[in-house]
């Protein structure tokens, strides 16, 4: 047994796997308005986003992005707050979450708040919460004009309430990590 152990000790380790690259070229992020750093989704932030192992490197960019540009549309900082979670930093998250909720009166018809609130419920495994949030987003009302038209001229419809497919993915999708149960493997399909 001990010529074993001995044996299995000398047997060179399993390498490493590569370290991701998460090189991009800063000065052309920074440069980037708005709607091309943060909306454009084949650019900006999320072309680093979408490599394995780069959510840090994500929420590091948007973060010097909006301190750079001192623009701290509440978005900003959902967006960052997603790729902390994804990368496992929780609380940095739920702070950066908390930074998004809007006045009351002024979420009476989307529902972004209880968007927020069923996140952040999924994040601190607080399944009662995440269930109310759920239930008060399915509570708004559709309204008559529920479509918009992207940059390509094309008119899409929005599935109403928004944001309920991926509360009811964290939901159908409770024991895992944020970064699965955001994906489209749990989130749930809403049909039109």
């Amino acid at each position: 047994m001990f010529i074993a152990l001995l044996l299995a000790a000398a047997q060179p380790a399993e390498p490493a796997p590569p370290a991701p690259d998460c090189a991009y070229d800063v000065e052309a992020m920074l440069a980037l308005d708005r709607n091309a750093f943060d909306q454009d989704l084949d650019g900006g932030w999320r072309v680093l986003a979408e490599r394995d192992g780069c959510e840090t490197a994500a929420a590091e960019l948007i973060r010097e992005w909006r301190h750079r540009k001192r623009n701290h549309n509440s978005i900003l900082y959902w967006h960052e707050g997603q790729m902390r979670a994804t990368a496992g930093q929780t609380e940095a998250a739920i702070a950066l979450f908390e930074l998004t909720y809007k006045a009351p009166e002024a979420d009476n018809d989307f529902g972004w708040n209880h968007y927020v609130s069923g996140t952040i419920a999924f994040l601190t495994r607080d399944r009662e919460g995440l269930r109310r949030s759920i239930e008060q987003l399915e509570t708004i009302p559709e309204p008559e004009v529920n479509s918009f038209t992207r940059p390509d001229g094309i008119t899409v419809k929005m599935i109403w309430p928004p944001n309920l497919n991926v509360l009811l993915g964290f939901e159908r999708c409770w024991n895992r990590p944020y970064r699965e149960a955001y994906g489209a493997q749990c989130a749930v399909p809403l049909v039109q």
